[in-house]
């Protein structure tokens, strides 16, 4: 495969398998012990607190799939606790935990591992504050748990990517949120409050949005990777998301 079809395939695989963590159980346990309110008060403040001590907009900036007023109640709230670099620190945990739990077992970690490592290394930050963010971040040494980490890592790459497309092509949080969801449900859980705006006219914009957002994946693919070792990351990365799903 070229690397727009790297890109493309690997796509859905970070998208879905990078937020595992975020949705589990054992990490929702971990927040309440640490003493957040709820999961969402952990989300906020430990997928954001890479960026540190920051005002709730620069949080709504790089989140943006969130209504504005959720994001700086959220936000304020949830830094209390222990502060933002130190919940992001914990949250990484969280992920670690999540991939030493489900990776620890699977062979050949390491053909995976090297080029994703080389790819999330390798790649120009600029314009990608989540992404640099979780970046700056040690990673584990323990192979189950870095490999998972550079999942998410990829996923924050891609959502950084994503961000950008959707706001060069007009495409609001709300609705991006409405378009590819196809209900209003995530977008109420995300605090925007109906009536909701009729989004059956963004097709092309959204589909145009999605294929810069590959392009640019690709672009950083083809920069770091060679076309073997990109060939290696899709297939490797598949192998995982098969063994786990």
């Amino acid at each position: 495969m070229n690397e727009l079809q790297v890109a493309s395939a690997i796509a859905p695989i970070i998208g879905s398998l990078g937020a595992e963590y975020m949705l589990d159980s054992d990490t929702a346990a971990t927040g309440a012990a640490a003493g957040y309110k709820s999961s969402f008060d952990f989300y906020f403040a430990g997928r954001g607190g890479v960026l540190g001590d920051v005002d709730a907009d620069v949080i709504y900036a790089a989140f943006m799939f969130f209504d504005h007023a959720l994001v700086e109640k959220l936000w304020n709230r949830s830094i209390k606790v222990e502060g933002a670099r130190a919940a992001g620190k914990r949250y990484l945990q969280c992920c670690d935990s999540w991939g030493r739990k489900h990776l620890a077992n699977f062979p050949d970690l390491e053909k995976f591992i090297k080029p994703a490592a080389k790819l999330v290394a390798g790649v120009d930050s600029s314009g990608l504050s989540l992404f640099a963010g979780v970046r700056a971040e040690q990673l584990p040494i323990d192979a189950p748990a870095k490999a998972y980490r550079l999942i998410n890592s990829l996923r924050e790459l891609r959502g950084c990517f994503h961000i950008a497309a959707l706001v060069t092509f007009g495409i609001t949080g709300l609705q991006a949120t409405i378009s590819s969801k196809g209900d209003d449900g995530t977008a109420k859980m995300h605090g925007w409050m109906p009536p909701y705006p009729d989004c059956s006219g963004l097709v092309a914009q959204r589909r145009a949005a999605e294929e810069a957002t590959n392009m640019a994946m690709a672009r950083a693919i083809a920069t770091c990777l060679s076309t073997a070792e990109m060939n290696t990351l899709a297939t490797e990365i598949t192998r995982i998301d098969k063994a786990i799903s």
